[in-house]
């Protein structure tokens, strides 16, 4: 098997369209862990991540009757991006079928280098299969994102310019996985040439499919797949990738949307380039790797696997670094409603800065504070802050990993629901696209008087609510059942204290 590999890897056409990118020191980050960090810089490629390399692998493999039929390709944007210049350069006629999230700077992109598009379904899956469709109606010739051995031999000539470039110890290198062709073709590699080397692959907690896999001992389907990291937003791992990954990935470190936004403003303050969040899985299961271990003085390799990040989702990333950095924590207090007790609590936080204080009257007793301060020492500082302000006899709440309080009451205003009315709160998340939000409200009915209503965009990727419904015991079983014909995830959320405190009854 590897063996196989390893000549397919050097015989791999990726040099005409792709570039050796360089292995980068990461300074600060390296200073912070107490590590030596290097980042291997796949998002200066042409098209700014690692896809073109297995696209023009593959291109260069098919024969001229295949390449006279025409390609096409399910792509979340990069595959798709690398696919179209691949085509381009060879003079190959080219279609795409790309989720309707797709983030609008890659569809231009691929649309800029002469594809053809077709948005098609809300995930890649969606997107797969009617591109399957196409190309048997339209006799194309279908390439694979990463279930392909000729894409994961061109993703696999990363590893041979790892080996190059750090020809020193190296204990571990850390790949972003979606569908798992990077990681199998860098694991391959690395496992024939350098054994001792640990493979770990990174994934965001909401879209665990090679982690499910390995734990497992076969190809798991998830049922629903978070799609804040799109780069790897797949619901299962390829057939081949995840025979390839059994024998050559050490383990596979899950991470959650907070630490991949910490990761994305790390690797600015490394590089000054804003990695999208799939490529800077890496580094933050690198990070949470050596906090986990205790390591110090070792070698890593992060593989920064992509830039195609849409501007207005920095807004979000920026929201959330400093908590997924635990630099920030978000805290919930109850004080008294009388003059000079806002500067008693302010006092109480020492000399801290304050990030945000949101504050709402409650009754003639007491206000309630919602509010954001600044930490040096992360857990362990919160965790001290918490002891001195109950210890002066603060009623507070923790809401530093509370999604509810993070993603929505932080930026709500309004005042607490009658407390004859019985209300239940739910939280959703759907991909966003025009008219998104409309179709949301039409699936869910006009039988249910809606007495609050929370909704944000985070970069066209996705949408986020949160909804009250006047209930009552007596139509629990239909709520439920018309929640669950929205096709939407959701979570009840009226227990949260976050609600509670705020805006509850």
């Amino acid at each position: 098997m590897s063996r196989n590999y390893i000549d397919d890897i050097l015989r791999a056409h990726v040099y005409d369209v792709a570039r050796e990118t360089p292995l980068d020191h990461a300074p600060l980050l390296s200073a912070r862990l107490n590590n030596q960090v290097f980042l291997k810089r796949e998002d200066l490629q042409p098209v700014f991540s690692f896809k073109l390399r297995g696209a023009y692998n593959k291109l260069s493999k098919l024969t001229e009757a295949q390449k006279a039929q025409g390609v096409i390709a399910a792509s979340a944007g990069n595959h798709a991006q690398g696919l179209a210049l691949s085509a381009k350069k060879l003079g190959v006629k080219a279609l795409i079928v790309m989720p309707k999230t797709t983030p609008v700077i890659k569809v231009r992109s691929v649309r800029n280098r002469g594809a053809k598009i077709v948005l098609h379904g809300d995930s890649y899956n969606e997107a797969s299969e009617h591109a399957i469709q196409l190309a048997q109606q339209q006799q194309l010739v279908f390439i694979h994102p990463f279930d392909d051995r000729d894409v994961i031999a061109g993703q696999g000539t990363i590893g041979m310019e790892i080996m190059r470039q750090k020809r020193d110890q190296l204990d571990a290198i850390f790949v972003p996985v979606g569908g798992g062709g990077l990681i199998a073709g860098i694991g391959v590699w690395m496992k024939h040439l350098s054994p001792q080397t640990r493979i770990i692959g990174v994934e965001p907690q909401d879209a665990p499919c090679m982690y499910e896999a390995l734990k497992a001992g076969r190809r798991i389907k998830l049922k629903q797949v978070g799609i804040f990291a799109d780069g790897v937003a797949v619901n299962q791992v390829g057939k081949e990738t995840f025979r390839l990954a059994k024998r050559c990935v050490d383990e596979v470190i899950l991470v959650s949307t907070d630490e991949i936004c910490a990761a994305i403003k790390d690797i600015f303050e490394d590089t000054r380039a804003i990695a999208e969040p799939a490529g800077a899985l890496a580094v933050a299961g690198l990070k949470r790797y050596v906090a986990r271990e205790s390591v110090q003085q070792q070698q890593f390799v992060a593989v920064q696997s992509g830039a195609n990040i849409n501007f207005d989702r920095l807004r979000h990333v920026a929201e959330r670094a400093e908590i997924g950095e635990r630099r920030e924590a978000l805290l919930a207090a109850k004080i008294p409603e009388r003059p000079g007790s806002f500067l008693a609590f302010c006092r109480s936080l020492g000399s801290r800065a304050i990030t945000e204080f949101n504050y709402r009257y409650a009754d003639s007793g007491e206000a309630h504070v919602f509010v954001g301060i600044e930490l040096r020492d992360g857990d362990d500082e919160r965790e001290q802050l918490l002891q001195r302000l109950a210890d002066k006899g603060y009623a507070i709440t923790d809401m530093t990993d509370n999604e509810m309080a993070k993603m929505h009451m932080r930026y709500m205003v309004g005042g607490h629901v009658h407390a004859d009315l019985e209300e239940r709160i739910f939280r959703f998340e759907f991909p966003e696209r025009p008219g998104a939000l409309l179709n949301f409200l039409a699936q869910f009915g006009r039988d249910w008087n809606i007495s609050l209503f929370h909704y944000r965009n985070h970069g066209a990727a996705y949408g986020r609510i949160l909804m009250g419904v006047h209930a009552n015991p007596e139509n629990t079983a239909r709520l439920e059942k018309t929640l669950n014909q929205t096709d939407f995830p959701w979570w009840e959320e009226t227990r949260n204290p976050a609600y509670q405190i705020f805006v509850g009854s």
